[in-house]
């Protein structure tokens, strides 16, 4: 989303008229009526609206005043409720309300724990509601979860990706949309807004380029994070990108009509992103004139804009491009939304409307105690242990006394666009010394003199370096100073982290050396990987990054994040940014060179076996399910979290499929010499392919190759069964 557009978040008619006045301003009609089914009220409220009010309606404030209508506002939450933070989405003017901050999308998705991610949407959605019922900030509508794959490193915005593979984000998207949700049959807690859709995985140009790949890669890539989220997650609001496909811009584009309304179900809101109706005349250049876009986009099925849309709908209509019936079926999606937030409806019939009102004995939420706990919990498993030669980590009192910690991120919690203001932060610096305790001596260089750095490193007797990128660059719009940094409208030009200059300067001084990545996307740091002998790698924003760090550099939590991105050994690995045919060498799919970290990748502090793998049936039906279990014993002397995972290949195929694909995972925690049997479920469907001559997903007969492993190239166990006719 463009920055200039941050302000479509605020609920600028609740700061002159309250809810309790709109609600009351007028009684006695049907849309009133909880008894009536839901396209009854609706039809009765669009009814009662003028033409005016139906094209405010297309704003992401579709207030009623003079029906006692109160609209749904939209709120940023990636991993957080956004009212702060750098991007300013406090509001002009508007005091910044501080809330719970967790790790980056990237963060939540390497924790591999869909059941925790949901949670910790519910605290975000909890405190969407709380925020908008004590305060009168914000609203119920979560610019949320961000459902697009980032299928290359030098992706700006990777960040706000939960990762590479389509069921791995569709599984993390159908989680967070879950949270927010809440689990009232009813009424929602908060209405999750997907974003951003389709293959939007570029930056630079995004205002007018074109994503292109058959429709194959549509359906069984692109789409499917999307699709699962709405099917599975009840997800009924969505964003559409910037970006075209196939050279038709998703703002116009018949794919949000065809597929997602008509065969996915899809009834809600659907909004553009800042500035996309605009787009269409000045960067796409597919309109001549604006009134024949927001024709456009109302075809197309948008009904809500973020841009200045009101004249050119009002253009539209008097030139008959538009017709008010064609409104009035658009808008019906934004009002199914409000329902199922209960907006129309009187407070005894909302089980969240305490929130924020009569609840307040604890105080904020994101005061409370069990919500830096859970925060801390996402952090822990978010962290991704990458090397451990000699077991240097955990580290232990007796050969940590003098510990130096070195680096221009080992002193801050860095925020990034879409981030709050958290209501406090641990940087890594204050979290290592909380934990060392006065027993050993903890320094401290922010590494600007690599040599005074390495003076340092040389006296300690272990010395933790924090290297990685600044999420915002730490710069202003459009600016980043390194071509390895990216943000949002900045795709980087390199994967070299310019600060491993700095590692291998205390490397020299220091050859007990621990490096964090505190990374927002892949490098490729293959001298670190090489030489230094111990790495973690952390994401962005906690505000318990500190503690959680050092948890896992002490030992108090052992770590099992696992990569959701493939880092690539060298940029040259890479097809060409604008290409979007994965099929020539992109993702852990169809990547045949070596990388250096693979998919799924990550490291424990104990090990484990696996045996026993166990299928049925022996014979998969093409409408049947399958159930594949395997026993997973922890070897070592500690306790922790094994991340199984299903992959499966098709070694007979008649058409091109994935060197292999994610088809399943579970997170499952082993105690110390206890052994544990996973059981993963695996449908036929999910193992077919689209055919573009049967327009559907094809089932083939044959083998297929279930392989069982620790990472997408770390496989223990496989077995080979037939598909049948």
């Amino acid at each position: 989303m463009h920055r200039f557009n941050r302000s479509v978040s605020i609920v600028s008619v609740l700061a002159v008229v309250s809810i309790p006045q709109l609600l009351q301003a007028q009684q006695g009609y049907r849309f009133q009526d909880t008894h009536l089914p839901a396209e009854e009220r609706i039809t009765d409220l669009i009814g009662h609206m003028t033409l005016e009010e139906k094209v405010q309606a297309l704003s992401t404030n579709p207030t009623i005043p003079r029906l006692g209508v109160v609209g749904t506002q939209h709120v940023e939450g990636l991993h957080g409720l956004a009212l702060g933070g750098p991007g300013g989405w406090e509001g002009k003017n508007l005091p910044v309300i501080p809330t719970t901050q967790f790790p980056q999308s990237r963060g939540l998705g390497q924790t591999w724990d869909p059941a925790l991610v949901q949670k910790a949407a519910a605290a975000e959605g909890y405190e969407t509601r709380y925020a908008y019922g004590k305060y009168h900030r914000g609203g119920m509508v979560v610019r949320a979860p961000n459902a697009d794959l980032s299928r290359d490193p030098r992706w700006g915005r990777s960040e706000e990706s939960y990762g590479e593979d389509p069921f791995l984000v569709g599984t993390m998207a159908t989680a967070f949309t879950r949270g927010l949700q809440g689990d009232d049959p009813h009424v929602w807690l908060t209405a999750s807004l997907l974003k951003h859709f389709l293959a939007n995985s570029n930056e630079d140009g995004r205002d007018g380029s074109s994503s292109n790949f058959d429709e194959r890669l549509f359906r069984e890539y692109y789409s499917v994070p999307f699709r699962m989220a709405i099917q599975q997650g009840g997800a009924n609001a969505m964003m559409t990108a910037y970006n075209g496909w196939n050279g038709v811009p998703m703002i116009e584009n018949p794919v949000l009509r065809f597929t997602v309304m008509k065969e996915w179900g899809f009834d809600g809101i659907l909004c553009t992103d800042g500035g996309a109706l605009t787009n269409l005349v000045t960067h796409h250049h597919a309109f001549k004139t604006m009134s024949e876009a927001a024709a456009a986009a109302i075809h197309a099925g948008i009904n809500q804009f973020l841009d200045d849309y009101r004249q050119p709908v009002m253009d539209a209509l008097k030139q008959n491009l538009i017709t008010e019936q064609e409104i009035d079926a658009n808008i019906r999606g934004v009002f199914r939304v409000m329902l199922r937030l209960g907006m129309l409806d009187p407070a005894e019939h909302i089980p969240y409307a305490k929130i924020g009102t009569l609840d307040q004995a604890k105080g904020d939420p994101w005061n409370w105690p069990e919500r830096h706990a859970l925060v801390r919990q996402v952090t822990d498993e978010s962290i991704v242990l990458l090397k451990n030669e000699n077991n240097i980590l955990p580290l232990r009192p007796d050969n940590a006394k003098n510990i130096v910690v070195i680096g221009p991120l080992a002193d801050r919690v860095a925020l990034d666009w879409y981030s709050g203001t958290p209501p406090y932060i641990v940087t890594p610096l204050a979290g290592i010394r909380t934990r060392a305790g006065s027993s050993s001596s903890v320094t401290f260089s922010k590494g600007d003199d690599p040599n005074e750095a390495a003076a340092l490193a040389a006296k300690a007797d272990v010395a933790i370096v924090i290297v990685g990128n600044h999420p915002t660059c730490d710069a202003g719009w459009f600016k980043c100073a390194l071509p390895s940094e990216g943000k949002e409208a900045i795709d980087r030009k390199s994967l070299t982290l310019e600060q491993e200059e700095l590692v291998k300067a205390v490397y020299a001084a220091n050859s007990k050396t621990v490096v964090v990545l505190q990374t927002s996307f892949p490098y490729t740091t293959n001298w670190t990987q090489e030489h230094i002998p111990a790495i973690l790698q952390i994401t962005h924003n906690s505000e318990e990054q500190g503690n959680a760090l050092a948890d896992v550099l002490f030992g108090d939590y052992n770590p099992a994040g696992r990569l959701t991105q493939t880092w690539v050994s060298s940029i040259d690995q890479l097809p060409p940014m604008m290409d979007y045919d994965l099929r020539h060498g992109r993702t852990y799919l169809y990547l045949k060179q070596k990388p250096l970290y693979a998919f799924g990748f990550g490291l424990s502090y104990t090990t484990f076996a696996y045996s026993n793998l166990r299928v049925s049936p022996s014979s998969l039906a093409p409408n049947g399910d399958l159930t594949v279990s395997v026993d997973i014993r922890n070897t070592g002397a500690r306790d922790g979290d094994e991340v199984v995972q299903l992959y499966v290949a098709y070694p007979h195929s008649a058409v091109s499929r994935p060197i292999e694909e994610l088809r399943g995972f579970e997170r499952t925690h082993i105690r110390a010499g206890e052994s544990k049997a996973v059981t993963l479920h695996l449908p036929a469907q999910s193992l077919g392919y689209w055919s573009q001559t049967q327009h559907a997903f094809v089932v083939e007969p044959g083998p297929i190759e279930l392989r069982i492993g620790a990472s997408s190239d770390d496989i223990k166990l496989s077995k080979t069964l037939n598909v049948a006719r």
